[in-house]
């Protein structure tokens, strides 16, 4: 079982807040791995205000899961399922071990590249996507364009698209998404859309 450290600088660092719902409060270690950049507490904050009301109940897909905040923070709030793709196996691992105690057979951890995952064919389709690609890697814009060429998404699907303020705007998304919200917090910029 997990242990909360003290709290200093250092341990705030490596520590992810659930913002709301059942598990609200709950601080969770981020996995160690080398450029991981969990969406900040503000940013998810206001995502999940935006989505108050289009979770429960809703399937999700966390295309670059990372250190699972955005995940465990709709399964907290009553995500009926999410798939986490997460391509470093060690922080797969790590996710497995500090989430599946919470979610059980709700959450599917996937070991995977996002981009070969969505270039398959759909066994399911997903009424929510969160799409925060590492910064500075070309994956967001062919991962928009998988989602809509194969199928991946429900009719009036809601899709968050988190990427850094300098590439905004640089984007072809699927002419067929509608911008709802967008904000830019920082050196982020974050915006949600509805199919």
């Amino acid at each position: 079982m997990y242990k909360p450290q003290k709290k200093t600088k250092q341990a705030a660092v490596g520590q992810v807040r659930v913002i709301g719902g059942e598990w609200r409060g709950r601080k969770l270690p981020v996995p160690h791995a080398e450029g991981l950049r969990p969406t900040p507490d503000r940013i998810r904050e206001t995502l999940f205000n935006w989505l108050q009301f289009s979770i429960a109940g809703k399937t999700c897909l966390d295309a670059f899961t990372g250190s699972g905040a955005l995940a465990v923070e709709a399964l907290s709030r009553g995500a009926l399922k999410v798939t986490a793709l997460e391509r470093d196996s060690k922080v797969t691992q790590q996710l497995g071990i500090l989430l599946t105690p919470l979610a059980g057979k709700r959450l599917t951890l996937v070991n995977t590249d996002a981009l070969r995952w969505l270039e398959t064919e759909p066994a399911q389709t997903f009424d929510l996507v969160f799409l925060d690609p590492p910064f500075g890697e070309p994956l967001l814009e062919p991962a928009c364009q998988l989602l809509e060429e194969k199928g991946w998404l429900a009719e009036g699907a809601l899709i968050y698209v988190e990427q850094a303020k300098q590439q905004a705007g640089l984007i072809t998304l699927p002419s067929n998404w509608v911008l709802q919200k967008d904000k830019q917090v920082g050196d982020v910029h974050f915006s949600l859309y509805t199919r």
